[in-house]
């Protein structure tokens, strides 16, 4: 086996993991609609994935360490196909809402794992490579979307369509298993320490309970940078087209390219992510698309117009686009943790963010205006540049 074949093999399974889910999505009304659902009986089935999730997240690390990240990663993503066809199947709304539950606990414990051991695969070939990744899982997601677009234009039933998706990924994910790097994950990985290590602190690099201190401030930092990575992406997903058409008037045609730019930029600033990391360092890349974030969406609110919107998500989406894998790789290298503790930590953060966003924009909307809540967006660009100092200030190929 190589470190191209194990390269490929991780694509795959972030490929996967995009399109398993993103498959039901189109289909979601279909859902609704043949189970009789009210909106709110709908909404609260919904937000049972990101319950599941954070209900499981925190079980990634021990998983990981017991039976590997190769094996928790492909049998994690064939379960979550079989829960999506539970969802798909649901006869009521309580086995609806379960296989909803059930398919975020198993992405939160799949997220860790593909992960982890692409960081493994990372540190073999001596650059970065993370962020193409996350790229992948963009793709996989656009091509969920697409095919259960397409299942539901050929009228084919729901279950059949979720049953033929969930055999392929599973099909996929076996060949990547293959090749795949056998054993457990390492135990001991050298690292920089980072800015808020006990030396930076001043408490002494020779005490333990110093040491300590510093790793858990390095874990509360490297948190804080995934929970506004998750306001700044979470506000484009759910609050772009609504602001677009309803606070700036843009049709129905145009109100959707908020989003389109957030995403599109994002995927593209994954795309180039690791050859920039590896030309100006995690932190120097933090910091600028920070300021990017800031600034972008700061003159698009300040004074607002339908073009300079769509140029603002755009920076904000650019701006964000590898920090979650930065601060992954930092939580993996993290002293005195066991293997996969600061990976979960931090995934487990991330979705906290994605959970407590949208009730915080909404409540804010509703006590002034749109336009005002989302200065959120801004806010959460300054914090991600204040925090950025917890990043190692050098390449993944210098660090190997």
């Amino acid at each position: 086996m190589t470190d191209r074949q194990a390269r490929w093999a991780v694509s795959a399974l972030f490929f996967s993991n995009g399109a398993i889910a993103a498959n039901l999505i189109p289909r979601l009304p279909e859902v609704k609609s043949d189970l009789g659902l009210s909106n709110t009986g709908f909404g609260l089935a919904v937000a049972s994935t990101p319950i599941g999730a954070l209900s499981a997240g925190l079980l990634a690390g021990v998983l990981i360490r017991r039976f590997s990240s190769a094996k928790v990663a492909v049998i994690g993503m064939i379960g979550s196909g079989f829960a999506v066809i539970l969802a798909g199947a649901a006869p009521i709304w309580a086995v609806f809402a379960l296989g909803l539950f059930l398919a975020g606990a198993l992405d939160a414990v799949v997220d860790v794992a593909q992960n982890s051991h692409g960081l493994r695969v990372q540190r073999r070939m001596g650059r970065s490579i993370l962020n193409s990744f996350h790229a992948l899982w963009s793709i996989g997601a656009v091509t969920g979307g697409l095919m259960g677009a397409a299942a539901a234009g050929l009228g084919l039933p729901l279950v059949v369509h979720l049953a033929i998706s969930g055999m392929l990924f599973a099909c996929l994910n076996a060949v990547a298993y293959r090749y795949l790097l056998p054993g457990p994950e390492p135990q001991d990985v050298p690292i920089e320490a980072p800015a808020t290590s006990a030396d930076a602190v001043g408490l002494g690099a020779g005490k333990r309970a110093a040491a300590r201190y510093g790793t858990f401030g390095a874990l509360l930092a490297l948190g804080f940078i995934v929970v506004a990575q998750s306001v700044v992406e979470d506000a484009g997903n759910n609050w772009a087209t609504l602001y677009m058409g309803s606070s700036l008037g843009a049709p129905a045609s145009v109100a959707a390219f908020g989003f389109i730019s957030l995403v599109g930029m994002q995927f593209i600033g994954r795309i180039t992510g690791d050859a920039l990391v590896d030309r100006f360092g995690q932190r120097n890349m933090a910091r600028f698309g920070g300021t990017l974030v800031a600034l972008g969406m700061g003159l698009a609110l300040a004074w607002p117009s339908i073009p300079g919107s769509i140029i603002g998500f755009g920076a904000a989406g650019f701006g964000i686009a590898t920090l979650v894998p930065a601060a992954m790789e930092t939580a993996d290298r993290l002293p005195g943790l066991n293997a996969g503790t600061g990976l979960t930590v931090v995934s487990w953060l991330l979705r906290v963010g994605f959970l407590l966003s949208p009730p915080v924009v909404g409540a804010l909307a509703d006590a002034t205006s749109l336009r005002f809540g989302l200065i959120v967006i801004p806010l959460a660009g300054l914090g991600i540049v204040l925090a950025a100092g917890v990043l190692p200030n050098r390449s993944s190929r210098a660090a190997h």
